[in-house]
């Protein structure tokens, strides 16, 4: 059964964003930036252009939007610890993107670096910014991790950034869920409309995991915003999760051999974009 509305009704985030039906988001991974373990010294122009070739791929294939994450800084800090060099970086690798392609690009500052991201986006002009917890709180690979909604709230207000869409992650992937064991699904994403996000993200247990369908009606019946897939999209799971999704974030897959670090590849884009403009011409 549908949420009831307990709120004032929102616009549609992402008929606001990218005006087209389903749309997808390519995902660019960033190599290790400066301050990250694995970053060994290279020459930032070569970090900057590696995103930027990316971001042309992924806008001449008809990607409907990009975000852009430091995936690479693994073993990801804290939210509190992450460092002034990863939010440079990160805004400096946006700006280089802005500059190469037209298409609406985001930020997600990991680990649930929610404040730095919105702190970047408000900088380079970027739309919206992803929560991977949003709400309530649960155990990471960092350890325990609380939800940032009402500082990362009061942060956008502050800095003029209401513009900037939310976009959270419900049932965490990467973590357990004992802490909200007791609660549904469904009872989640409705503490995550309750909190004010935008859009609502219904994703795999880790990076390229599916999304199933099953977990996707789950979230819908406990919202009214939107519904996108988080993980694990392909061609072939177009028409099965796009009967219930109202749109997706990809990266792993669109990469060559579907290895998340590797570049963008063209013939895979083209691939996933050909399957969504048949099931949005009907086909």
């Amino acid at each position: 059964m549908k949420a009831t509305q307990v709120l004032p009704p929102k616009i549609n985030a992402l008929e606001e964003l990218f005006q087209v039906r389903k749309p997808i988001i390519g995902v660019i991974h960033l190599q290790a930036l400066p301050g990250a373990p694995r970053y060994q010294g290279q020459p930032m122009r070569d970090i900057y252009a590696a995103a930027v070739a990316d971001a042309r791929t992924l806008s001449a294939g008809g990607i409907d939007g990009i975000i852009i994450e430091n995936a690479s800084d693994m073993p990801f800090r804290r939210p509190e610890n992450i460092g002034p060099e990863t939010v440079a970086a990160l805004t400096a690798a946006c700006l280089e993107v802005r500059g190469a392609v037209d298409t609406p690009i985001g930020i997600t500052c990991v680990a649930n670096g929610v404040v730095p991201a919105l702190a970047v986006a408000k900088a380079v002009g970027a739309r919206w910014v992803r929560a991977n917890q949003w709400v309530n709180a649960y155990v990471a690979n960092e350890g325990f991790l609380n939800g940032p909604a009402p500082e990362a709230m009061r942060y956008r207000s502050a800095i003029g950034a209401t513009d900037v869409r939310i976009f959270a992650d419900v049932h965490v992937k990467f973590g357990a869920h004992a802490i909200t064991a007791d609660r549904s699904i469904p009872e989640q994403a409705t503490d995550a409309e309750w909190f004010d996000a935008d859009v609502l993200i219904a994703t795999g247990t880790r990076t390229g995991s599916p999304t199933e369908p099953r977990e996707v009606q789950e979230v819908k019946s406990g919202t009214t915003l939107p519904v996108i897939v988080g993980s694990g999209l392909n061609p072939d799971q177009v028409p099965s999760l796009f009967e219930v999704a109202d749109g997706a974030i990809i990266g792993q897959w669109l990469k060559r051999d579907g290895v998340w670090w590797n570049p963008v590849d063209p013939a895979r884009v083209e691939r996933l974009v050909a399957a969504v403009s048949r099931l949005r011409s009907g086909g």
